[in-house]
Protein backbone atom coordinates (compact mmCIF):
# COMPACT_ATOMS: atom_id res chain seq x y z
CA UNK A 1 0.00 0.00 0.00
CA UNK A 2 1.18 3.52 -1.07
CA UNK A 3 2.37 6.01 1.66
CA UNK A 4 1.79 9.02 -0.24
CA UNK A 5 0.09 11.50 1.91
CA UNK A 6 -1.43 14.64 0.13
CA UNK A 7 -3.09 17.59 1.83
CA UNK A 8 -6.89 19.17 1.24
CA UNK A 9 -6.25 22.81 1.77
CA UNK A 10 -9.80 24.19 1.47
CA UNK A 11 -9.17 27.07 -0.82
CA UNK A 12 -7.55 25.09 -3.53
CA UNK A 13 -9.39 22.90 -6.05
CA UNK A 14 -6.43 20.46 -6.01
CA UNK A 15 -4.39 18.52 -3.54
CA UNK A 16 -1.26 19.34 -2.25
CA UNK A 17 1.77 17.64 -1.16
CA UNK A 18 3.18 19.98 1.98
CA UNK A 19 6.12 19.80 5.21
CA UNK A 20 6.25 22.06 8.22
CA UNK A 21 6.98 25.63 7.48
CA UNK A 22 9.93 27.23 8.58
CA UNK A 23 11.83 24.08 9.05
CA UNK A 24 12.02 23.43 5.63
CA UNK A 25 12.28 26.77 4.56
CA UNK A 26 15.75 28.05 4.02
CA UNK A 27 14.54 31.02 1.99
CA UNK A 28 12.66 32.23 4.64
CA UNK A 29 15.67 33.68 6.25
CA UNK A 30 17.31 36.82 5.00
CA UNK A 31 20.40 35.41 3.82
CA UNK A 32 22.38 38.78 4.90
CA UNK A 33 20.68 40.00 8.02
CA UNK A 34 19.24 36.70 9.24
CA UNK A 35 15.79 37.33 10.23
CA UNK A 36 12.63 35.85 8.89
CA UNK A 37 11.59 37.82 6.03
CA UNK A 38 8.01 39.96 6.04
CA UNK A 39 6.27 37.27 3.89
CA UNK A 40 6.82 34.64 5.83
CA UNK A 41 6.15 36.24 9.12
CA UNK A 42 2.25 36.35 8.00
CA UNK A 43 2.60 33.16 6.80
CA UNK A 44 -0.50 31.56 7.38
CA UNK A 45 1.37 27.62 8.60
CA UNK A 46 2.97 29.08 10.91
CA UNK A 47 -0.26 28.81 13.17
CA UNK A 48 -3.93 27.81 13.68
CA UNK A 49 -4.94 24.81 11.90
CA UNK A 50 -1.66 24.24 11.06
CA UNK A 51 -0.27 23.64 14.58
CA UNK A 52 -2.50 20.68 15.36
CA UNK A 53 -0.80 17.55 15.71
CA UNK A 54 -2.44 15.53 13.14
CA UNK A 55 -1.62 18.26 10.88
CA UNK A 56 1.91 18.30 11.85
CA UNK A 57 2.26 14.38 12.06
CA UNK A 58 1.40 14.36 8.23
CA UNK A 59 3.86 16.67 7.76
CA UNK A 60 6.39 14.85 9.63
CA UNK A 61 5.79 11.56 7.83
CA UNK A 62 6.06 13.66 4.22
CA UNK A 63 9.49 14.51 5.27
CA UNK A 64 10.83 10.68 5.43
CA UNK A 65 8.76 9.20 3.29
CA UNK A 66 10.16 11.11 -0.05
CA UNK A 67 13.58 9.23 0.55
CA UNK A 68 12.16 5.94 -0.03
CA UNK A 69 13.43 4.46 -3.59
CA UNK A 70 9.26 4.03 -4.31
CA UNK A 71 8.29 7.90 -4.01
CA UNK A 72 8.44 8.95 -7.31
CA UNK A 73 6.37 6.20 -8.66
CA UNK A 74 3.53 5.66 -6.05
CA UNK A 75 3.52 9.42 -6.87
CA UNK A 76 2.80 9.01 -10.34
CA UNK A 77 0.22 6.44 -9.42
CA UNK A 78 -1.56 8.89 -7.27
CA UNK A 79 -1.97 11.66 -9.64
CA UNK A 80 -3.60 9.45 -11.88
CA UNK A 81 -7.11 11.48 -11.21
CA UNK A 82 -5.45 15.05 -10.70
CA UNK A 83 -5.42 17.60 -13.41
CA UNK A 84 -4.20 20.18 -11.36
CA UNK A 85 -1.35 19.99 -7.97
CA UNK A 86 0.00 22.08 -5.71
CA UNK A 87 3.31 21.25 -4.00
CA UNK A 88 3.72 22.82 -0.56
CA UNK A 89 0.71 24.54 0.86
CA UNK A 90 3.31 24.51 3.55
CA UNK A 91 6.77 24.35 3.75
CA UNK A 92 9.10 24.37 0.96
CA UNK A 93 11.44 22.49 -1.07
CA UNK A 94 14.72 21.93 1.22
CA UNK A 95 17.00 19.81 -0.65
CA UNK A 96 17.77 19.27 -4.40
CA UNK A 97 17.58 15.39 -4.02
CA UNK A 98 13.81 16.21 -3.07
CA UNK A 99 13.70 18.60 -5.82
CA UNK A 100 14.76 15.93 -8.59
CA UNK A 101 12.36 13.43 -7.50
CA UNK A 102 9.88 16.38 -7.99
CA UNK A 103 11.20 16.92 -11.04
CA UNK A 104 10.62 13.41 -12.16
CA UNK A 105 7.22 13.12 -10.92
CA UNK A 106 6.15 16.59 -13.38
CA UNK A 107 7.88 14.94 -16.30
CA UNK A 108 5.81 11.81 -15.88
CA UNK A 109 2.44 13.01 -15.62
CA UNK A 110 2.04 15.92 -18.50
CA UNK A 111 -1.89 15.13 -17.83
CA UNK A 112 -1.39 17.20 -14.56
CA UNK A 113 -0.76 20.90 -14.12
CA UNK A 114 1.93 21.34 -11.50
CA UNK A 115 2.41 24.71 -9.51
CA UNK A 116 5.43 25.01 -7.18
CA UNK A 117 5.95 28.12 -5.05
CA UNK A 118 9.41 28.40 -3.91
CA UNK A 119 11.98 30.78 -2.20
CA UNK A 120 14.81 28.47 -3.17
CA UNK A 121 15.68 30.11 -6.23
CA UNK A 122 18.19 32.34 -3.88
CA UNK A 123 20.81 29.66 -4.08
CA UNK A 124 22.33 28.37 -6.96
CA UNK A 125 22.19 25.18 -6.54
CA UNK A 126 18.64 25.21 -6.89
CA UNK A 127 19.46 26.78 -10.43
CA UNK A 128 19.74 23.41 -12.32
CA UNK A 129 16.35 21.94 -11.46
CA UNK A 130 13.72 24.90 -11.41
CA UNK A 131 15.18 25.55 -14.95
CA UNK A 132 14.76 21.88 -16.08
CA UNK A 133 10.85 22.35 -14.21
CA UNK A 134 10.04 25.08 -15.64
CA UNK A 135 10.60 23.90 -19.21
CA UNK A 136 8.30 21.02 -18.65
CA UNK A 137 4.47 22.46 -20.20
CA UNK A 138 2.72 21.44 -17.32
CA UNK A 139 4.74 23.09 -14.77
CA UNK A 140 4.59 26.75 -13.23
CA UNK A 141 7.92 27.16 -10.94
CA UNK A 142 6.48 30.55 -9.20
CA UNK A 143 9.28 32.43 -7.33
CA UNK A 144 7.64 34.21 -4.24
CA UNK A 145 9.21 37.52 -2.86
CA UNK A 146 9.61 38.14 -0.02
CA UNK A 147 7.82 41.53 0.24
CA UNK A 148 4.47 42.62 1.87
CA UNK A 149 4.30 45.73 -0.11
CA UNK A 150 4.32 44.44 -4.13
CA UNK A 151 8.20 44.15 -4.10
CA UNK A 152 9.17 42.07 -6.99
CA UNK A 153 11.71 39.27 -7.79
CA UNK A 154 13.05 38.62 -11.06
CA UNK A 155 11.77 35.22 -13.15
CA UNK A 156 9.10 34.12 -15.17
CA UNK A 157 6.94 33.82 -12.93
CA UNK A 158 6.75 34.80 -10.06
CA UNK A 159 3.87 36.16 -7.22
CA UNK A 160 4.16 39.43 -4.67
CA UNK A 161 2.07 40.32 -1.65
CA UNK A 162 0.38 43.88 -1.19
CA UNK A 163 -1.00 44.99 1.84
CA UNK A 164 -4.90 45.49 0.62
CA UNK A 165 -7.02 45.08 -1.87
CA UNK A 166 -7.42 49.10 -2.51
CA UNK A 167 -3.67 49.58 -2.54
CA UNK A 168 -2.85 50.58 -6.54
CA UNK A 169 -1.72 47.68 -8.67
CA UNK A 170 0.47 48.88 -11.56
CA UNK A 171 2.70 46.52 -12.45
CA UNK A 172 4.40 45.12 -15.93
CA UNK A 173 3.78 42.09 -17.90
CA UNK A 174 0.71 40.11 -17.29
CA UNK A 175 0.10 40.32 -13.63
CA UNK A 176 -3.77 38.92 -11.71
CA UNK A 177 -5.25 40.01 -8.14
CA UNK A 178 -5.72 36.95 -6.41
CA UNK A 179 -9.31 37.22 -5.60
CA UNK A 180 -9.89 34.46 -3.60
CA UNK A 181 -10.92 37.00 -0.51
CA UNK A 182 -13.91 37.82 -2.67
CA UNK A 183 -15.03 33.83 -2.82
CA UNK A 184 -15.15 33.00 0.48
CA UNK A 185 -11.43 32.33 0.36
CA UNK A 186 -11.68 29.72 -2.44
CA UNK A 187 -10.05 29.62 -5.86
CA UNK A 188 -13.58 28.99 -7.18
CA UNK A 189 -12.71 28.40 -11.14
CA UNK A 190 -9.72 30.45 -11.22
CA UNK A 191 -6.57 28.83 -12.41
CA UNK A 192 -4.07 31.35 -12.69
CA UNK A 193 -1.80 30.20 -10.23
CA UNK A 194 -1.26 26.67 -12.77
CA UNK A 195 -0.78 29.14 -15.84
CA UNK A 196 2.45 30.36 -17.44
CA UNK A 197 1.07 33.30 -19.02
CA UNK A 198 0.36 34.65 -15.91
CA UNK A 199 3.97 36.52 -15.32
CA UNK A 200 3.01 37.70 -11.50
CA UNK A 201 0.37 37.28 -9.11
CA UNK A 202 -0.65 39.70 -7.03
CA UNK A 203 -1.66 38.49 -3.52
CA UNK A 204 -3.34 40.98 -0.94
CA UNK A 205 -2.78 40.25 2.67
CA UNK A 206 -5.25 39.47 5.37
CA UNK A 207 -5.53 38.79 8.76
CA UNK A 208 -4.87 40.41 12.25
CA UNK A 209 -1.08 39.46 11.89
CA UNK A 210 -0.10 40.31 8.48
CA UNK A 211 -1.94 44.06 9.12
CA UNK A 212 0.36 44.23 12.58
CA UNK A 213 3.71 42.87 10.45
CA UNK A 214 2.39 45.19 7.32
CA UNK A 215 2.61 48.55 9.44
CA UNK A 216 5.64 47.59 11.45
CA UNK A 217 7.03 47.23 8.10
CA UNK A 218 5.90 50.87 6.89
CA UNK A 219 6.58 52.36 10.59
CA UNK A 220 10.35 51.39 9.96
CA UNK A 221 10.63 52.80 6.70
CA UNK A 222 8.82 55.86 7.83
CA UNK A 223 5.19 55.60 6.00
CA UNK A 224 3.27 55.27 9.05
CA UNK A 225 3.54 56.83 12.80
CA UNK A 226 4.03 54.73 15.80
CA UNK A 227 0.65 54.81 17.18
CA UNK A 228 -0.75 53.41 13.55
CA UNK A 229 0.73 50.39 14.84
CA UNK A 230 -1.56 47.78 16.10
Amino acid sequence: MSSIKFSAASKMPCFSWSLEAMITCAGAVDIVTGAVVAACEICYARGGFYQMPSVKALRQHNKEDWKRPEFVDEFIVKLDNSRYFRWFDSGDCYTTKLAWKMYAIMKATPWCQHWFPTRQYKFDKYKEVLDAMALLPNVVVRFSSDSITGGLVDGATTSTIVPYVETPISFLGKSEVCLAYERDGKCDTCRSCWDKDVELIIYPAHGRKAKKVYNETLYKIGYIKLEEVA
